[in-house]
C-alpha cells in the first residue's frame, strides 16, 4: 500500500489518518503502543481537532482504542485479518477490472496507458507510490460503477500508501502486471483482466502478511 514522502492530497484529518494507518499496518506503530496526541499534532503542524477526528476514524476501523483516561492505544491488525482484507479487496478490484474491460472508452484506455507510463517513469523513486495510486484509482473509475467505487474505497484502506517503499522488490513485478492488465483491458477480455487484477492484490497481501509475521516487534510503548 514509516513516514510517507508522497502526498496524495486530502484534508489534514485525511492525511493524518492515512499516515497513522500506514504506520499501524506496517508495524511501525505496533499493537499496545501509545499515541501521543500532542506529538502527532505538532508533527502535522495543526490543531488538535483534525488529529482527534483522524484518531476517531481509526478507532471506528478497529485500529486504535480511544479512552478518556488511558489515552490512545494501538490495537493493530493481525496478519490473518490483513490477508482477509486483501482477499476482499482483490475480489472488488478484480470486478472493477472486468467491468473496465467491458465499459471503458477508448479515450479512457489511452489515459490509463499514460498513467502506467508515468508509474514506470518513476521507477526507483519515492514518487512511484503516488503514480501507482493514480493508475489503480483510474481503473476503478473506468468500471463506471459508483457502488463498486465506494466499496473499494473502504476496502483499500488496508493497503499502506507507502507499499512500494516498504516492498521495493514488488516494483518490477508490479510494472509487468500493469502491462498485462492494460493488454487485457485493450483486448476487452474481462476474465483475464479480473484474474490479473485480483492476483496483483493478493500477491501484495501475502507480502505484507509475511512481513508482519517476520517483524512482529511485540507491543512496546511508542512516544
Amino acid at each position: 500500500m514509516a513516514s510517507r514522502s508522497v502526498d496524495i492530497g486530502g484534508t489534514v484529518r485525511e492525511r493524518a489518518a492515512r499516515e497513522l494507518r500506514d504506520r499501524i499496518l506496517t508495524g511501525a506503530l505496533p499493537a499496545g503502543a501509545r499515541i501521543d496526541l500532542d506529538a502527532i499534532t505538532e508533527e502535522f503542524a495543526t490543531s488538535r481537532t483534525p488529529v482527534r477526528e483522524a484518531l476517531l476514524e481509526l478507532s471506528f476501523e478497529g485500529l486504535v482504542r480511544v479512552a478518556p483516561r488511558s489515552g490512545i492505544t494501538v490495537l493493530g491488525i493481525s496478519p490473518a485479518d490483513v490477508m482477509d482484507s486483501f482477499t476482499i479487496l482483490g475480489v472488488l478490484t478484480g470486478q472493477a477490472a472486468a467491468w473496465s474491460a467491458e465499459r471503458a472508452t477508448d479515450a479512457e484506455l489511452a489515459h490509463l496507458r499514460e498513467l502506467a507510463d508515468a508509474v514506470a517513469s518513476h521507477s526507483g523513486e519515492d514518487a512511484i507510490a503516488d503514480a501507482n495510486w493514480r493508475f489503480h484509482q483510474q481503473i476503478h473509475r473506468t468500471s463506471h460503477s459508483p457502488r463498486l467505487l465506494t466499496q473499494i474505497k473502504q476496502a483499500a484502506r488496508v493497503v499502506p500508501t507507502n507499499f512500494l517503499r516498504v516492498f521495493p522488490e514488488h516494483e518490477q513485478n508490479a510494472l509487468h502486471e500493469h502491462d498485462q492488465l492494460l493488454e487485457a483491458l485493450t483486448d476487452r477480455d474481462p476474465i483475464r483482466a479480473r484474474d490479473i487484477a485480483e492476483r496483483h492484490v493478493l500477491d501484495a497481501g501475502r507480502s505484507l502478511t509475511d512481513w508482519l509475521r517476520r517483524n512482529d516487534p511485540g507491543a512496546p510503548v511508542a512516544e
